[in-house]
């Protein structure tokens, strides 16, 4: 016979209970499972529907996942399996052993809040399981290596499941954003770079590092997984202030109902993702199943360099280095600015570092960054007059007309130590601006018109590229040579005598 135990707590919506098992004279037989129930495994929770809040990644959308490149490309769906599939129901005794048999650190509480995410997942998002699944092959090894250097429990590698459905480019409606689901503002605080180019919050490998060093830190406040758990959610401060409210008390489940009502179902949930991700089989649901593993490598760019000259050179999709290098914004890695990783499959980084200077050349004029553009309406040869605005300096007002600091000085008789003031007029002249530099060509530049010349023959040494060969005669590109000779890749050979087209 088993038997409910209620304490109702005055002035609290919501109802403490446990089980006691015991024998009656109907000779009822108690299981091994039941026996050895504990308080803390069966504190219960009873709330009304509405008071269980889904956490976003709870709404990913199917449509995006499967068409996700790695879901393509890796993975095999068998709809016929999960639309035939029928979820298997348990008695509250199963799951509490099921759960127990865990071998995890951290503590893995039953409770009926608990229940409702474990039914959510195994019976209403049956087919966002499945995906997710398919998708863990890819990403749990990046969680578990950066959860392992900082040593934590591996079980935590099912927190970005709760946080984004493992989709690096999801961001919530607060504004977090990547797999970890950080901040602006707790992502620059932890060392992420974040600006209109580059967000390493969607990057899987650092994120996770910076994700693993900030649990880490969680609990060492708290020294309890639950608190911990639910500050990575809430903040430290909601939590303190809910401890405060409790009365001083340190237990997650003490503390529930101060907590923020999003709050309050992130430990359960992460309870019920734990199960399900282990158990999966025992509802039915079938696994996305992998075709092969993604073995990928990464190289350094030092260069700036846009996703489209890789995928041309290279012959990559561009969803391919897109979904492998979610960090970049706008398809552009700014390598010219400091040295950035770009991660590729295996077999594809020897040959981008054979190939970078041609992906480099690869339409470079129509993917350069324009550092110098004349100010509309002023032609060389004229002379104009600039207002000094508060806060402007000299090299300001250079780099604006596209000038150096010594020509303002000596347009203006200022010596070097001259100070402007708010309101100072100062002459810039036009008069030979436009001179030859090192700076990067702009896109007008490829209206200009191609001198012509007769089309001649080289004959390839030994140690000769494509791109080294098109540097030796001007106005002619790697691509160039590549076409005129009807060459399907880059590979030539000693002795061979390629057409060199007219410039």
């Amino acid at each position: 016979m088993k038997r409910r135990i209620c304490l109702f707590l005055t002035g609290l919506s919501f109802v403490w209970c446990s089980f006691a098992q015991e024998t009656g004279f109907d000779g009822e037989y108690v299981g091994p499972d039941t026996a050895e129930m504990t308080l803390s495994d069966t504190v219960d929770i009873i709330l009304p529907d509405s008071a269980v809040v889904y956490p976003e990644s709870m709404e990913a959308n199917l449509d995006t996942l499967r068409t996700n490149w790695y879901m393509q490309q890796y993975a095999v769906v068998d709809n016929s399996c999960l639309e035939n599939s029928v979820n298997i129901d348990y008695p509250d005794s199963v799951y509490i052993r099921k759960l127990s048999q865990l071998p995890t650190v951290i503590e893995m509480p039953y409770n009926s809040v608990v229940r409702r995410y474990i039914d959510m997942y195994v019976q209403k998002r049956r087919a966002l399981v499945e995906n997710l699944l398919g998708l863990s092959t890819y990403y749990m090894p990046i969680f578990e290596q950066a959860l392992e250097r900082e040593g934590l429990p591996l079980e935590l590698k099912y927190l970005p499941i709760i946080e984004s459905a493992l989709r690096p480019d999801a961001t919530s409606r607060a504004g977090a954003a990547g797999l970890w689901q950080f901040m602006v503002r707790t992502g620059k605080s932890m060392g992420l770079e974040i600006n209109s180019l580059v967000d390493e919050r969607r990057d899987p490998i650092k994120s996770s590092a910076m994700a693993a060093r900030y649990l880490k830190d969680l609990y060492g406040i708290y020294h309890d997984w639950a608190l911990a758990i639910a500050s990575y959610n809430c903040g430290p401060g909601n939590v303190n202030k809910a401890i405060r409210r409790s009365g001083g008390k340190t237990d997650y489940w003490a503390i529930y109902p101060y907590l923020p009502r999003e709050t309050r179902g992130y430990v359960p949930a992460f309870i019920a993702v734990n199960y399900v991700m282990n158990y999966y089989s025992d509802h039915n649901i079938c696994p996305v199943l992998t075709r092969r593993p993604l073995l990928t490598d990464t190289v350094q760019v030092t260069h700036r360099v846009h996703f489209k000259q890789i995928s041309d050179v290279l012959q990559l999709s561009l969803d391919e280095i897109r979904s492998l290098n979610p960090q970049y914004r706008r398809d552009i890695i700014p390598g010219h600015i400091r040295p950035y990783t770009l991660i590729l499959p295996s077999q594809q980084v020897y040959a981008y570092i054979e190939a970078e200077a041609e992906i480099l050349a690869h339409d470079a004029e129509l993917y350069a960054q324009r550092t110098v553009v004349e100010p509309a309406g002023v032609a060389p040869g004229t002379t104009i007059y600039h207002k000094v605005r508060k806060g402007e300096t000299l090299s300001k007002i250079a780099r604006k007309y596209g000038v150096s600091v010594s020509n303002l000085r000596a347009w203006n008789n200022l010596r070097k130590s001259s100070y402007l003031r708010v309101g100072q007029r100062l002459a810039v002249s036009k008069k030979g601006a436009v001179k030859k530099s090192n700076s990067t060509v702009t896109a007008s530049s490829k209206t200009q018109t191609k001198k012509s010349s007769a089309s001649k023959y080289h004959t390839v040494r030994k140690g000769e590229s494509l791109w080294s060969i098109s540097q030796k005669y001007k106005g002619v590109s790697a691509e160039d040579i590549r076409r005129e000779n009807n060459l399907r890749g880059n590979a030539i050979r000693p002795g061979q005598r390629l057409k060199i087209p007219a410039a």
